[in-house]
């Protein structure tokens, strides 16, 4: 070590630790496209949209793919677009489709991918609330709210490997150097992990112009939020997802009544083309009944009650006999039962309804995994891996398949890439035992 590192104050080594690991300069600032101010970025918009292409397949299929309703899916593309052609950045490629996921929730990737569920979109009376919640998700991209917090929890990240480095040198503190890191890794997994209450209020209010601008009626905005407050105060277990990332609070119906008073007072009597809503979720409002009792079976699973779940699944399977979402939450609620020849043949049968999607495989494949089948479970992953590239726990069930089978050189590489991907966890702890033993 240097003298004058040795020497240097804490907070200055971090700063220049920091500073140079980033190598930030004035560079670090971007011009924020909806308020003309100077934002703190180290994110491109290059980054964003490589960002959006790698991670939200993964999230679509999480959320058991988009609808199978095609009209469904162009009606919803068709008015984010439009809301899209009128906000500050009209060069971002934005998409918009259903997802079968049964809970509310709506969100965007930093690239312009967004989605709304069947259980919001069934939450919603008009083509107002719609304009609403879209025009909201686009001025999240638009202010490049998910870039600045991802460069803010970079900056939180790289100062804790200064911190860990600066503790590592300094005899006393170097049994804490790890502690730091991991107490760091939580921290900006946090940062990261919804939008701020000052994120929420600039989409409602930019979201807002957005929709004005593209004729939707701004009592929309008002219905939107009003909705999921009285949600939230009937059933909160239902928006807890969407409330994860979005949080939401009266303040922010309130805010929006004042605006719609007073800015735009002159097109509250516009339209809210409710029966043109209606229209085109009209096939979605038919198994209605099956979403709901989805919904509840979700809500008693996250309880690990997987009786009364299922109960209510094979309700909602008797309304929608061939819904994939409904299919695959039976697949998971049997498996947690430890119900595994049930559990494969409800699998399958996703597989069938739904052969674009990849998430039925993946089940396919623990389940094989599960009963010691590890030909058929490395098939399946594979084929998984085809569709939907890039899921790191592919890597590790593969290897565990190949371990299977007693090709341990294949389940060696498989293992390598895994903690290359991923090297801290449980899962990961056993990999690295693994290759040791092997090795």
């Amino acid at each position: 070590m240097s003298t004058k590192l040795a020497v240097m104050d804490r907070r200055e080594f971090l700063r220049w630790s920091t500073l140079a690991a980033l190598g930030v300069t004035v560079s670090g600032c971007a011009i924020n496209p909806v308020t003309g101010k100077r934002q703190f970025m180290l994110i491109s918009k290059a980054q964003e949209q490589a960002m959006d292409q790698q991670y939200s397949p993964h999230q679509f299929s999480a959320d058991y793919g988009p609808s199978q309703d095609t009209a469904l899916n162009q009606y919803v593309d068709s008015v984010a677009r439009d809301l899209a052609g009128h906000s500050h950045r009209v060069d971002v490629p934005y998409s918009a489709r259903v997802v079968n996921a049964p809970h509310v929730n709506g969100y965007i990737f930093p690239g312009g991918s967004m989605a709304t569920t069947r259980g919001i979109m069934l939450a919603m009376n008009s083509e107002s609330e719609l304009g609403a919640l879209l025009g909201h998700e686009v001025a999240h991209v638009n202010a490049r709210h998910s870039a600045q917090r991802m460069s803010w929890g970079l900056m939180t990240q790289l100062a804790v490997v200064g911190a860990g480095v600066y503790l590592g040198t300094q005899e006393k503190y170097s049994d804490y150097a790890p502690l730091a890191m991991a107490l760091g890794s939580i921290g900006a997994g946090l940062l990261l992990a919804k939008y701020s209450r000052n994120d929420e209020r600039e989409a409602d209010a930019v979201g807002l112009d957005y929709a004005v601008a593209a004729g939707h009626n701004p009592e929309g905005m008002v219905d939107l939020l009003q909705m999921l407050t009285d949600m939230h105060d009937r059933e909160p277990s239902r928006l807890e997802l969407m409330f994860s990332t979005h949080p939401m609070s009266r303040r922010r119906r309130d805010t929006a009544q004042k605006q719609v008073a007073s800015t735009y007072s002159g097109e509250a009597g516009r339209p809210k083309n409710r029966e043109r809503y209606m229209d085109n979720t009209a096939n979605l409002r038919a198994i209605g009944g099956a979403i709901t009792h989805m919904q509840t079976a979700q809500a008693a699973m996250m309880r690990e009650q997987y009786a009364p779940a299922l109960t209510e699944l094979d309700s909602a399977l008797r309304i929608a006999p061939d819904d994939y979402a409904a299919l695959l939450l039976s697949t998971n609620c049997l498996m947690a039962m430890n119900r595994l020849a049930e559990a494969r043949r409800f699998a399958a049968r996703a597989k069938a309804v739904y052969p674009e999607e990849a998430q039925a495989y993946f089940a396919e494949g623990v389940l094989a995994l599960k009963a010691e089948r590890f030909a058929e479970a490395s098939r399946s992953f594979t084929t998984y891996e085809k569709m939907l590239p890039g899921n790191p726990n592919t890597l590790l069930f593969s290897g565990l398949a190949f371990e299977g089978m007693g090709q341990r050189e294949a389940a060696a590489e498989q293992y390598n890439r895994y903690l290359e991907a991923a090297p801290m966890g449980e899962a990961s702890d056993y990999a690295r035992e693994r290759l040791t033993a092997w090795q």
